[in-house]
């Protein structure tokens, strides 16, 4: 064990250098160091805080990776309010608010600053005597959540400013945010787990910081950007460029490119490079931001109750492209639901290329009379998702098809048919064979995903294997492989064959909610899976729970009842059932799968509909159940609360027809007692 002198001073050495390579790669952007040698030199100082945490700093790179979970987040005031700014998509308003601050400073010459919009959250941190103490969310302007424990695990934020004599107390803005390949495979890995896919980076930058748990933070990929000084005590800067200099001294990392503009005609030209320049950014903008150099000229403009008038956002339209459809192909799901995806001409489009995007189904495709050989107009809707918003009908050719949905199924050639709603023909198409090889794949995969029985390193192209080679035909069976079977397949060795055995072995542990949410029955999601465990209590009074009874869980309608009868009352599901429970998996509810008694929600259900501004759908019913209350997936008479988020659809409609309680997200926190 290394000397206790030789110790601390060996520590001071590596945080002083791992502060360094931050710097030069939040702040400089020239990275001095590989990641294998940083994370090298991070590795060294844990062991030494470890066996020395005496002398451990509690400002350490080290320190990111997340404390004890919160019960729920404090109130943290602004000294100085967080004002929003005004906005803009017309060049002609921009004019007009140039304008106007020109004549209320009597005419004299500004010098105006053009940065970046990025397309984060708003964030406020404190640092006291160069240490960082405390950081909040934007909140009313006037106060938000105090959330220092989940800002101290980014990476990119330095938990002590590097400069010689820093100021009593230094308050920063900045924006919170994700880069493009961040998000990329943080949706990667929710997909793989069967959880719902964040809508864009902002989204999920949102959803994170709102997470009580400050360690499932730490395994996001959160940055930070910082792009103002709030307050400073002490010499403070005179102009906007000077705090940024500062900011930058200081170690917090900021835009790597502004423009200095005198006129309007140099804001314009600026804003046209700034759209080019802003497509090599890793992560996602969506304008620019103008403002007034001068402090003196800002204080003098003032600002309305809501927003300065020496700053305005300017806001570039959703990003589309003009690519050619090739063809339309056929997935088959695991329910067998045949979804046409449109196969494009490779196109560059929101920082990405795109030569997929999704038609939903034949009426969809009817309703915009998109043809195989069309040009067509794509979009990413949110930012994210492929879409093809319109044909470019005066470019159609002679040629183009008219698209048709198969007679059979592409995989198996077994018979589909629409399904019948109330009667009447649905417009979901579906393969009527159980046994198609798409269909067993996708439930396979479904079965194992992390939302699911969570079987870690069962992945898509493993499972193709796995049913292609017909070792597996139903999810039973993955119970019968063994390390001897798996390592026959391609690229799977010793070790990774091991490691998948084992994860199966676990998967006989889990919940019981997950089970049934694994098995795949038609309508019955995570949230209704939840409900009939807690309700039933285990598996095998479920398994014969007549209709009537199913619809008096708070998640189970008519429709989903009679399809968890269904289910049930096929032998093929029943065999499938019983070789699993032989398998020695959890049939029956554990004691935290039931119905909490104890809490302010017990006995309320709710249901969710729309895009949360802060929470993602999984955390809120989370809170939701952790007070006793029950989610729901459907509104009905029962239903005691629904809670409504940007661009609720008919869920919220049909809650006023039956006049349901409304809230949206600040008042579910006011009902959690979460601020």
């Amino acid at each position: 064990m290394t000397r206790k002198s030789d110790a601390a001073k060996r520590m001071k050495e590596l945080m002083a250098e791992l502060e360094r390579h931050n710097r030069a790669y939040y702040v400089e952007h020239s990275p001095s160091i590989s990641d294998r040698e940083y994370d090298r030199l991070l590795a060294e100082l844990a062991v030494l805080e470890r066996e020395h945490p005496e002398s451990a700093s509690p400002f350490s790179p080290t320190q990111k990776v997340g404390g004890a979970p919160l019960e729920a987040f404090a109130s943290a005031a602004h000294r100085v309010p967080m004002m929003s700014l005004d906005n803009t998509y017309s060049p002609p308003d921009l004019r007009e608010f140039v304008e106007r601050a020109e004549k209320g400073l009597g005419g004299a010459a500004i010098d105006w600053i053009l940065e970046p919009k990025i397309d984060g959250v708003a964030v406020s941190l404190r640092f006291e005597k160069g240490l960082f103490v405390r950081g909040a969310t934007r909140g009313d302007g006037r106060k938000g959540d105090d959330i220092t424990a989940n800002l101290k695990t980014i990476r990119s934020l330095p938990l002590q400013l590097s400069l010689a004599n820093p100021p009593e107390v230094l308050e920063v803005r900045g924006e919170v945010y994700m880069t493009r390949d961040g998000f990329r495979k943080l949706n990667y890995e929710r997909e793989k787990g069967g959880e719902t896919l964040f809508v864009n980076p902002r989204n999920a930058a949102a959803g994170t910081l709102k997470q009580l748990d400050s360690r499932e933070v730490a395994r996001r990929p959160l940055e930070i950007l910082f792009y103002a000084v709030a307050e400073i005590e002490g010499a403070a800067p005179q102009s906007h460029r000077e705090a940024l200099a500062l900011l930058r001294e200081a170690g917090l990392p900021g835009h790597s490119r502004m423009w200095d503009c005198r006129s309007v005609e140099e804001i314009e030209a600026a804003l046209m490079e700034l759209d080019v320049f802003r497509r090599g950014l890793p992560y996602e903008t969506d304008g620019g931001v103008l403002k007034v150099n001068s402090f003196a000229q800002q204080q003098q403009l003032g600002q309305t109750s809501k927003a300065p008038r020496w700053a305005i956002a300017y806001k570039f339209e959703t990003e589309k492209a003009v690519t050619r459809l090739r063809n339309i192909e056929i997935q088959v799901g695991r329910t067998g639901v045949l979804t046409p995806v449109a196969v494009l001409e490779p196109v560059f489009v929101s920082g990405s290329t795109v030569s997929r995007a999704t038609l939903h189904n034949e009426e969809e495709i009817a309703r915009k009379d998109i043809r195989v050989g069309d040009v067509v107009v794509i979009e990413k809707a949110g930012e994210v998702i492929p879409a093809v918003v319109e044909v470019v009908m005066a470019k159609r050719s002679k040629d183009a098809r008219r698209f048709v949905m198969p007679g059979q199924c592409p995989s198996c050639g077994g018979r589909v048919s629409k399904d019948v709603v109330g009667g009447e023909e649905g417009i979901m198409v579906r393969c009527e064979n159980l046994s198609c090889p798409a269909q067993i794949k996708r439930r396979i995969q479904h079965y194992a995903a992390r939302g699911a029985m969570d079987i870690e390193g069962l992945g898509e192209a493993l499972v193709d294997q796995l049913v292609d080679l017909k070792l597996l035909r139903h999810i039973d069976e993955l119970y019968d492989l063994t390390a001897e079977k798996l390592i026959q397949l391609d690229r799977m060795g010793n070790k990774s064959a091991g490691n998948l055995i084992e994860a199966i072995q676990q998967s006989r542990s889990r919940h019981l909610w997950r089970l049934l949410f694994g098995l795949g029955i038609r309508h019955v999601g995570a949230a209704s899976a939840r409900a009939l465990s807690g309700h039933f209590g285990n598996l095998d009074s479920l398994k014969t729970a007549a209709v009537e009874d199913l619809t008096r869980v708070p998640d189970v309608g008519e429709i989903v009842a009679r399809s968890i009868r269904d289910f049930f009352d096929k032998e093929d599901n029943l065999r499938t059932l019983e070789r699993l429970k032989q398998h020695g998996l959890n049939f029956v509810a554990m004691e935290d799968e039931k119905p909490s008694s104890s809490g302010n929600l017990a006995g309320k259900t709710f249901v969710l509909t729309g895009a949360l501004p802060a929470w993602s759908r999984e955390e809120a019913s989370e809170q939701i159940r952790r007070a006793g209350g029950t989610v729901s997936s459907s509104v009905s008479k029962k239903t005691a609360y629904v809670v409504a988020g940007e661009d609720a659809g008919s869920k919220l409609e049909k809650a006023r027809q039956l006049g349901v309680a409304v809230l949206d997200e600040t008042g579910l926190r006011k009902l959690l007692g979460v601020g």
